[in-house]
């Protein structure tokens, strides 16, 4: 249903075809108490974390675009005034992005880059000579499936339509896959 966008059941009575278009979103500790990688506050085993990283394979893992790590904050994180985005701000970039998107895909069946099929990411997600060369370097370095390059492309795309760009740049691959990293430092691959 995260790719395909659908559900089949099948019944000694019929076959019946159910729509599942939705957006995963998940949360989950890095291990049982909570606290890892503060070895300070976890007394969690490496085989304890291991074991409890294994709940979620590779596969579905494999099946996610965005992976973040939710760092600790300290008190002088919550007090400090800086110059952040605003809701407001944020809401008008994502508003344009996805009008953005709309009119990529007007006359297809998706609507927005995580929709994308691999005619669509060759058609929209065309990367400039250093951006070519970046990918190339972190697919072999980084050993990614082809599942997870075109993930990456696809976040790439949604970067750089969050900042109105009409290429993909070599900084929203860097973001997109900062992503496929964070990801990586709990489950090891």
């Amino acid at each position: 249903p995260l790719e395909e966008r659908y559900v089949n059941l099948s019944r000694t009575y019929g076959n019946y075809t159910f729509p599942a278009n939705f957006m995963l979103v998940a949360a989950m500790n890095p291990c049982p108490c909570g606290h890892f990688p503060d070895r300070s506050r976890c007394r969690c085993t490496d085989g304890q974390i291991a074991k409890y990283l294994q709940k979620v394979s590779g596969p579905m893992l494999d099946r996610i675009d965005i992976c973040v790590e939710a760092a600790p904050i300290t008190y002088g994180d919550i007090k400090s005034s800086g110059n952040n985005e605003s809701s407001r701000e944020i809401r008008a970039r994502v508003e344009q992005a996805r009008k953005i998107q709309g009119e990529r895909f007007a006359g297809e069946n998706i609507r927005c880059n995580g929709e994308m099929s691999g005619r669509h990411i060759r058609e929209f997600c065309r990367l400039g000579r250093e951006e070519e060369a970046f990918m190339k370097e972190i697919f072999e370095k980084m050993d990614l499936t082809a599942r997870m390059h075109d993930r990456i492309l696809k976040v790439a795309r949604t970067t750089a339509d969050l900042a109105g760009e009409e290429e993909i740049r070599l900084s929203d691959l860097c973001e997109a896959v900062s992503y496929v990293k964070s990801r990586d430092k709990f489950w090891g691959n």
